[in-house]
């Protein structure tokens, strides 16, 4: 066997076939990484004529030094025990020569499976050979992080979407479902975008996502050019809020003046009367203050306002929530919950098995500081898969030790930038 570098087409045609796939293992994330100023090389084991297994390789440089990263970690079958043996001391070998002084993979090896109310619903029986095996070829762990302290998150949320409408509704959490109710009478409405739009996201998340606008513009870019990606926004519209407000304040306006009329003709149990005429008057008043909020809301935006922002990968039969933001200035209005589900129900009807949410942390992590971003993507049913973490592969022993050495501050040279 020897290793082998793959032209574009040759390790798109591998990527597509080799499951798990994942959306960081193919040329169109090469191509945008590309542009954020890192170089690649897709790479196979070739036995014969027959591609075994295959990689992209990305590399950067450090203080002068390069570095590699297989983003996912290779596409290979990890419980064949010769095949990774034979592929690590081939690409070992191989970046070495190229004076590379290690790769970094975060491989998709399932430790656990666990249902949203953190329950272990699958166990990899050959997880520990498998993490074993690795350690004895020389990948260095680095840790089972609870958080997102990796190159990729250690734990992800997926929903299954293989059920039908009705029943994908119905998993959801009853808070949740009634934020995507309400979300749709305020008039929250989700529209497919295009590239123009991306400016929503980069506005959305700028303060948290170390990559900016024109990242985005790569990705949409270059899995664009096969229709593998699609942007979404919603807007209020702001004409519905005041109409539906203006609707629900006549209503109480009414029922309080006939719970009045009520209580001066002193028909009807005049405790129970006041009681109802209390809460009917509490969300008189709440909708009082929403009118006045809603007519400014027409006068400042009459064309609607943006609240929420999302850009869906599709790769195999699963599709991947890549990035998403929302304006925290109209959280209330629940648009990101009305967002994923439109998301779930039109991917469902497309055929598509799997919607991947995104990292989450540890679920069963006491005081858990990233609680709230875990339970909004559990409110949708969602299962929770925990990966075996990052490993590092030394590929040139005395490059790496003056790589090391040159940061000065130990474990500095851990650091992979995202």
């Amino acid at each position: 066997m020897h290793i082998k570098l793959l032209t574009n087409a040759e390790f798109l045609e591998f990527s597509k076939m080799f499951k798990p796939g994942s959306i960081y293992q193919t040329p169109y994330y090469a191509f945008t990484m590309h542009e954020e100023n890192y170089s690649s090389m897709f790479v196979g084991l070739m036995d014969g004529n027959i591609l075994k297994a295959a990689s992209l390789i990305l590399i950067y440089k450090v203080n002068g030094f390069k570095y590699a990263i297989a983003p996912r970690g290779f596409l290979i079958d990890y419980n064949d025990e010769a095949l990774v043996t034979t592929f690590t001391k081939l690409i070992k070998k191989f970046l070495g020569k190229k004076d590379i002084v290690a790769i970094k993979i975060n491989p998709m090896i399932i430790k656990k499976v666990y249902n949203s109310s953190g329950y272990a619903i699958s166990n990899n029986n050959l997880y520990d050979t498998t993490f074993n095996r690795l350690k004895k070829l020389g990948y260095f762990h680095l840790g089972y992080n609870n958080y997102f302290e990796a190159l990729k998150p250690r734990f992800e949320a997926y929903i299954n979407l293989d059920l039908d409408y009705i029943k994908l509704f119905g998993n959801i959490d009853r808070s949740c479902r009634n934020k995507i109710r309400k979300a749709v009478r305020d008039g929250i409405k989700v529209y497919h975008g295009n590239e123009n739009d991306l400016k929503y996201l980069y506005e959305q998340t700028k303060e948290k996502y170390p990559r900016g606008l024109n990242y985005f513009i790569d990705l949409y870019k270059f899995f664009g050019k096969d229709n593998l990606i699609d942007f979404y926004y919603s807007k209020l519209d702001t004409t519905d809020y005041l109409q539906y407000t203006q609707s629900k304040y006549n209503e109480y306006s009414r029922k309080s003046n006939e719970l009045s009329h009520k209580l001066i003709s002193q028909k009807g149990n005049a405790d129970r009367i006041v009681n109802e005429k209390l809460n009917v008057d509490k969300m008189l008043s709440k909708y009082r203050n929403q009118l006045v909020e809603a007519t400014e809301y027409l006068k400042k935006y009459p064309e609607g306002i943006v609240t929420s922002s999302a850009l869906v990968i599709k790769w195999q039969d699963e599709v991947y929530l890549a990035i998403d933001g929302y304006d925290t200035n109209y959280k209330k209005f629940g648009a990101k919950q009305l967002m994923i589900w439109k998301l779930m129900g039109r991917y469902a009807k497309l055929g598509y098995k799997k919607l991947h949410l995104g990292g989450v942390s540890n679920i069963n992590k006491p005081n858990n500081k990233y609680k709230g971003l875990n339970e909004f993507k559990l409110n949708f049913h969602a299962n929770v898969i925990e990966y075996i973490g990052d490993f590092e592969l030394i590929t040139n022993s005395p490059l790496y030790f003056v790589y090391k050495n040159s940061f000065g501050i130990t474990g500095a040279f851990n650091k992979t930038p995202k």
